[in-house]
Protein backbone atom coordinates (compact mmCIF):
# COMPACT_ATOMS: atom_id res chain seq x y z
CA UNK A 1 0.00 0.00 0.00
CA UNK A 2 1.21 3.48 -0.83
CA UNK A 3 0.73 5.73 2.19
CA UNK A 4 0.11 9.46 1.62
CA UNK A 5 -1.13 10.21 5.15
CA UNK A 6 -0.05 8.29 8.25
CA UNK A 7 -3.70 8.06 9.29
CA UNK A 8 -4.09 5.31 6.66
CA UNK A 9 -1.81 2.92 8.53
CA UNK A 10 -4.74 2.15 10.84
CA UNK A 11 -6.44 0.02 8.15
CA UNK A 12 -3.39 -2.17 7.56
CA UNK A 13 -3.17 -5.66 9.05
CA UNK A 14 -0.10 -7.90 9.26
CA UNK A 15 -1.70 -10.00 6.51
CA UNK A 16 -2.79 -7.12 4.25
CA UNK A 17 -1.54 -8.46 0.92
CA UNK A 18 -3.22 -8.20 -2.46
CA UNK A 19 -4.38 -11.61 -3.71
CA UNK A 20 -5.44 -12.49 -7.25
CA UNK A 21 -8.43 -14.81 -6.97
CA UNK A 22 -9.61 -15.33 -10.55
CA UNK A 23 -9.14 -14.09 -14.09
CA UNK A 24 -10.55 -14.51 -17.60
CA UNK A 25 -13.14 -11.71 -17.83
CA UNK A 26 -13.29 -9.11 -20.59
CA UNK A 27 -14.34 -6.27 -18.24
CA UNK A 28 -15.04 -6.98 -14.56
CA UNK A 29 -17.64 -4.82 -12.82
CA UNK A 30 -20.34 -4.64 -10.15
CA UNK A 31 -19.07 -6.90 -7.32
CA UNK A 32 -21.51 -7.95 -4.58
CA UNK A 33 -20.99 -10.24 -1.59
CA UNK A 34 -23.55 -12.98 -0.84
CA UNK A 35 -22.85 -13.89 2.77
CA UNK A 36 -25.15 -16.91 3.08
CA UNK A 37 -23.38 -18.55 0.14
CA UNK A 38 -19.88 -17.37 1.01
CA UNK A 39 -19.68 -16.07 -2.55
CA UNK A 40 -18.65 -13.01 -4.50
CA UNK A 41 -20.67 -12.31 -7.65
CA UNK A 42 -19.54 -9.87 -10.31
CA UNK A 43 -20.31 -8.92 -13.89
CA UNK A 44 -18.27 -9.69 -16.98
CA UNK A 45 -20.22 -7.21 -19.07
CA UNK A 46 -18.96 -7.75 -22.66
CA UNK A 47 -19.33 -11.53 -22.25
CA UNK A 48 -22.87 -11.01 -20.87
CA UNK A 49 -22.42 -13.18 -17.80
CA UNK A 50 -22.26 -13.01 -14.03
CA UNK A 51 -19.26 -14.76 -12.49
CA UNK A 52 -18.97 -16.33 -9.05
CA UNK A 53 -16.00 -16.92 -6.76
CA UNK A 54 -16.05 -19.03 -3.60
CA UNK A 55 -13.16 -19.94 -1.34
CA UNK A 56 -13.83 -23.66 -1.66
CA UNK A 57 -14.73 -23.78 -5.37
CA UNK A 58 -12.86 -20.95 -7.05
CA UNK A 59 -14.27 -19.43 -10.22
CA UNK A 60 -17.54 -20.45 -11.87
CA UNK A 61 -20.21 -18.89 -14.08
CA UNK A 62 -23.31 -18.09 -12.06
CA UNK A 63 -25.40 -16.87 -14.99
CA UNK A 64 -25.05 -16.64 -18.76
CA UNK A 65 -27.17 -14.31 -20.93
CA UNK A 66 -27.38 -12.02 -17.91
CA UNK A 67 -28.74 -8.95 -19.69
CA UNK A 68 -25.36 -7.19 -19.72
CA UNK A 69 -25.61 -6.44 -16.01
CA UNK A 70 -23.31 -3.93 -14.39
CA UNK A 71 -23.80 -2.96 -10.71
CA UNK A 72 -25.47 -5.17 -8.10
CA UNK A 73 -26.76 -4.59 -4.56
CA UNK A 74 -28.60 -6.54 -1.84
CA UNK A 75 -31.92 -5.39 -0.42
CA UNK A 76 -32.78 -5.78 3.25
CA UNK A 77 -34.66 -9.05 2.59
CA UNK A 78 -31.65 -10.49 0.74
CA UNK A 79 -32.97 -9.99 -2.78
CA UNK A 80 -30.32 -9.20 -5.36
CA UNK A 81 -30.75 -6.09 -7.49
CA UNK A 82 -29.07 -5.74 -10.88
CA UNK A 83 -28.40 -2.81 -13.21
CA UNK A 84 -29.14 -4.28 -16.63
CA UNK A 85 -27.65 -2.49 -19.62
CA UNK A 86 -29.31 -4.94 -22.00
CA UNK A 87 -32.82 -4.55 -20.62
CA UNK A 88 -32.28 -0.90 -19.65
CA UNK A 89 -33.78 -1.67 -16.28
CA UNK A 90 -33.29 -2.36 -12.61
CA UNK A 91 -33.97 -6.05 -12.07
CA UNK A 92 -34.57 -8.05 -8.90
CA UNK A 93 -33.62 -11.69 -8.28
CA UNK A 94 -35.00 -13.35 -5.17
CA UNK A 95 -32.48 -15.81 -3.75
CA UNK A 96 -33.06 -18.91 -1.67
CA UNK A 97 -30.66 -21.50 -0.25
CA UNK A 98 -27.67 -19.36 -1.10
CA UNK A 99 -27.46 -18.75 -4.82
CA UNK A 100 -30.60 -20.51 -6.05
CA UNK A 101 -32.38 -17.82 -8.04
CA UNK A 102 -35.99 -17.26 -8.99
CA UNK A 103 -36.95 -15.61 -12.26
CA UNK A 104 -35.96 -11.96 -12.52
CA UNK A 105 -38.52 -9.24 -11.85
CA UNK A 106 -38.41 -5.84 -13.52
CA UNK A 107 -38.31 -3.21 -10.79
CA UNK A 108 -38.29 -0.15 -13.05
CA UNK A 109 -37.41 0.44 -16.71
CA UNK A 110 -39.19 3.67 -17.75
CA UNK A 111 -39.37 7.26 -16.60
CA UNK A 112 -42.52 9.13 -17.64
CA UNK A 113 -43.09 6.71 -20.52
CA UNK A 114 -39.51 6.85 -21.83
CA UNK A 115 -36.99 4.03 -21.56
CA UNK A 116 -34.06 4.47 -19.21
CA UNK A 117 -30.59 4.83 -20.76
CA UNK A 118 -28.64 1.96 -19.19
CA UNK A 119 -28.66 1.76 -15.38
CA UNK A 120 -25.06 1.48 -14.22
CA UNK A 121 -24.71 1.31 -10.44
CA UNK A 122 -27.07 1.39 -7.47
CA UNK A 123 -27.38 1.51 -3.70
CA UNK A 124 -30.29 0.94 -1.32
CA UNK A 125 -30.91 3.42 1.47
CA UNK A 126 -32.06 2.23 4.89
CA UNK A 127 -35.59 3.45 4.13
CA UNK A 128 -35.71 0.94 1.24
CA UNK A 129 -35.42 3.47 -1.58
CA UNK A 130 -33.26 2.44 -4.53
CA UNK A 131 -30.86 5.05 -5.93
CA UNK A 132 -29.20 4.44 -9.28
CA UNK A 133 -27.16 6.14 -11.97
CA UNK A 134 -28.28 6.08 -15.60
CA UNK A 135 -25.49 7.06 -18.02
CA UNK A 136 -25.52 6.06 -21.72
CA UNK A 137 -22.68 3.51 -21.70
CA UNK A 138 -24.87 0.47 -22.40
CA UNK A 139 -26.55 1.98 -25.49
CA UNK A 140 -23.48 3.44 -27.20
CA UNK A 141 -22.60 0.14 -28.89
CA UNK A 142 -23.39 -3.56 -28.80
CA UNK A 143 -20.34 -4.38 -26.66
CA UNK A 144 -21.93 -3.76 -23.24
CA UNK A 145 -25.60 -3.74 -24.19
CA UNK A 146 -27.61 -2.93 -27.31
CA UNK A 147 -26.91 0.17 -29.38
CA UNK A 148 -29.85 2.57 -29.29
CA UNK A 149 -30.75 6.23 -29.19
CA UNK A 150 -31.39 7.74 -25.76
CA UNK A 151 -35.00 8.60 -24.96
CA UNK A 152 -34.22 10.83 -21.97
CA UNK A 153 -32.89 14.36 -22.20
CA UNK A 154 -30.10 13.83 -19.68
CA UNK A 155 -28.12 11.26 -17.69
CA UNK A 156 -29.82 11.30 -14.31
CA UNK A 157 -29.38 9.88 -10.86
CA UNK A 158 -32.78 8.40 -9.98
CA UNK A 159 -34.50 7.56 -6.70
CA UNK A 160 -37.10 4.77 -6.78
CA UNK A 161 -39.49 4.02 -3.91
CA UNK A 162 -40.70 0.38 -4.08
CA UNK A 163 -43.60 1.15 -1.73
CA UNK A 164 -45.17 3.90 -3.85
CA UNK A 165 -43.52 2.78 -7.12
CA UNK A 166 -42.54 6.41 -7.68
CA UNK A 167 -39.47 7.09 -9.79
CA UNK A 168 -38.02 10.58 -9.31
CA UNK A 169 -34.97 12.41 -10.58
CA UNK A 170 -32.64 12.86 -7.62
CA UNK A 171 -30.24 15.09 -9.55
CA UNK A 172 -29.23 16.14 -13.06
CA UNK A 173 -26.11 17.93 -11.82
CA UNK A 174 -23.65 15.22 -12.89
CA UNK A 175 -22.82 14.94 -16.61
CA UNK A 176 -22.34 11.16 -16.69
CA UNK A 177 -23.14 9.66 -13.28
CA UNK A 178 -21.54 6.33 -12.55
CA UNK A 179 -20.69 4.97 -9.08
CA UNK A 180 -22.62 6.09 -6.01
CA UNK A 181 -22.71 5.42 -2.27
CA UNK A 182 -24.02 6.93 0.96
CA UNK A 183 -21.99 8.06 3.96
CA UNK A 184 -22.51 6.01 7.16
CA UNK A 185 -25.17 8.43 8.46
CA UNK A 186 -26.74 8.74 4.97
CA UNK A 187 -26.45 12.52 5.14
CA UNK A 188 -24.11 12.58 2.14
CA UNK A 189 -24.53 10.90 -1.25
CA UNK A 190 -21.35 10.50 -3.28
CA UNK A 191 -21.70 10.25 -7.07
CA UNK A 192 -18.89 9.91 -9.58
CA UNK A 193 -18.80 11.74 -12.91
CA UNK A 194 -16.88 9.76 -15.53
CA UNK A 195 -17.59 11.91 -18.58
CA UNK A 196 -13.82 11.93 -19.30
CA UNK A 197 -14.25 8.35 -20.53
CA UNK A 198 -15.97 9.57 -23.71
CA UNK A 199 -14.78 13.12 -24.24
CA UNK A 200 -11.60 13.68 -26.20
CA UNK A 201 -11.45 17.46 -25.81
CA UNK A 202 -9.97 17.36 -22.30
CA UNK A 203 -13.13 18.79 -20.75
CA UNK A 204 -14.53 15.55 -19.43
CA UNK A 205 -14.77 14.98 -15.70
CA UNK A 206 -13.16 12.31 -13.54
CA UNK A 207 -14.24 13.34 -10.07
CA UNK A 208 -16.58 12.40 -7.23
CA UNK A 209 -19.31 14.86 -6.24
CA UNK A 210 -20.74 14.97 -2.71
CA UNK A 211 -24.37 16.00 -2.13
CA UNK A 212 -26.12 16.84 1.12
CA UNK A 213 -29.14 14.57 1.60
CA UNK A 214 -32.12 16.36 3.10
CA UNK A 215 -35.41 15.22 4.51
CA UNK A 216 -37.47 13.34 1.98
CA UNK A 217 -34.35 12.39 0.04
CA UNK A 218 -33.68 15.75 -1.57
CA UNK A 219 -30.13 16.52 -2.72
CA UNK A 220 -28.44 19.90 -2.37
CA UNK A 221 -25.06 21.64 -2.08
CA UNK A 222 -23.13 19.67 -4.73
CA UNK A 223 -19.36 20.00 -4.33
CA UNK A 224 -16.36 18.20 -5.78
CA UNK A 225 -15.16 15.75 -3.16
CA UNK A 226 -12.09 14.43 -5.00
CA UNK A 227 -10.48 14.50 -8.45
CA UNK A 228 -9.37 10.97 -9.28
CA UNK A 229 -6.28 10.41 -11.36
CA UNK A 230 -4.99 8.50 -13.12
CA UNK A 231 -8.15 7.03 -14.58
CA UNK A 232 -11.71 7.28 -13.40
CA UNK A 233 -13.76 6.86 -10.19
CA UNK A 234 -15.89 4.19 -11.86
CA UNK A 235 -17.15 2.55 -8.66
CA UNK A 236 -16.52 2.87 -4.93
CA UNK A 237 -17.66 1.84 -1.46
CA UNK A 238 -17.27 3.23 2.07
CA UNK A 239 -16.20 1.65 5.34
CA UNK A 240 -17.94 2.24 8.65
CA UNK A 241 -15.72 5.17 9.58
CA UNK A 242 -16.68 6.92 6.35
CA UNK A 243 -13.48 6.37 4.39
CA UNK A 244 -14.10 6.05 0.66
CA UNK A 245 -12.39 3.35 -1.46
CA UNK A 246 -12.54 4.17 -5.16
CA UNK A 247 -11.39 2.70 -8.45
CA UNK A 248 -8.68 4.34 -10.53
CA UNK A 249 -6.31 3.33 -13.31
CA UNK A 250 -3.48 2.55 -10.89
CA UNK A 251 -5.33 0.87 -8.04
CA UNK A 252 -7.81 1.55 -5.24
CA UNK A 253 -7.49 5.04 -3.81
CA UNK A 254 -8.61 5.70 -0.22
CA UNK A 255 -10.07 9.04 0.87
CA UNK A 256 -10.91 10.54 4.25
CA UNK A 257 -14.38 12.16 4.61
CA UNK A 258 -12.66 15.56 4.56
CA UNK A 259 -11.37 14.85 1.04
CA UNK A 260 -7.76 13.98 1.91
CA UNK A 261 -6.24 11.18 -0.16
CA UNK A 262 -4.88 8.80 2.45
CA UNK A 263 -3.45 5.88 0.52
CA UNK A 264 -3.56 3.74 -2.59
CA UNK A 265 -3.67 -0.03 -2.95
CA UNK A 266 -1.70 -0.68 -6.18
CA UNK A 267 -3.38 -3.14 -8.53
CA UNK A 268 -1.71 -4.41 -11.75
CA UNK A 269 -4.87 -3.84 -13.85
CA UNK A 270 -7.24 -0.90 -14.27
CA UNK A 271 -9.77 -1.05 -11.43
CA UNK A 272 -13.49 -0.76 -12.20
CA UNK A 273 -15.24 -1.29 -8.87
CA UNK A 274 -14.92 -2.63 -5.33
CA UNK A 275 -17.02 -4.00 -2.50
CA UNK A 276 -16.52 -5.26 1.03
CA UNK A 277 -17.28 -8.87 1.90
CA UNK A 278 -16.47 -11.82 4.06
CA UNK A 279 -18.16 -12.82 7.30
CA UNK A 280 -16.84 -9.73 9.09
CA UNK A 281 -16.97 -7.47 6.02
CA UNK A 282 -13.23 -6.84 6.34
CA UNK A 283 -12.11 -8.11 2.94
CA UNK A 284 -12.04 -5.57 0.11
CA UNK A 285 -12.88 -7.30 -3.19
CA UNK A 286 -11.58 -5.55 -6.31
CA UNK A 287 -12.85 -5.94 -9.88
CA UNK A 288 -9.98 -4.96 -12.19
CA UNK A 289 -10.34 -5.40 -15.96
CA UNK A 290 -9.93 -9.18 -16.44
CA UNK A 291 -9.51 -10.27 -12.83
CA UNK A 292 -10.82 -10.39 -9.28
CA UNK A 293 -8.54 -9.45 -6.37
CA UNK A 294 -8.95 -9.05 -2.63
CA UNK A 295 -7.09 -7.63 0.36
CA UNK A 296 -7.69 -8.12 4.10
CA UNK A 297 -8.05 -4.81 5.96
CA UNK A 298 -8.39 -3.63 9.53
CA UNK A 299 -11.79 -2.05 8.92
CA UNK A 300 -15.31 -3.10 8.07
CA UNK A 301 -17.32 -2.22 5.02
CA UNK A 302 -20.41 -0.12 5.34
CA UNK A 303 -22.10 -1.67 2.29
CA UNK A 304 -21.76 -5.08 0.71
Amino acid sequence: MRIFDDTARAVLRPDSRLEKLATGAAWSEGPVWVEEAGALLWSDIPNDRILCWRERDGLSVWRDAAGYTNGHYREADGSLLHCSHGRRAILRTRLSHGLVAAQDEVVVDHYQGRRLNSPNDLVVRRDGTIWFSDPPYGILSDREGHKADPELRHNYVFRYDPRSQALDIATDYVDEPNGLAFSPDERILYVSDTSAALRTDGRGKHHIVAFTVGSGGTLSDPRVFAEIEPGLPDGFRLDRQGWLYTSSASGVQIYHPDGRRLAEIPVPEVVANVTFGGTHSDWLYICATSSLYRIHLNTQGLQK
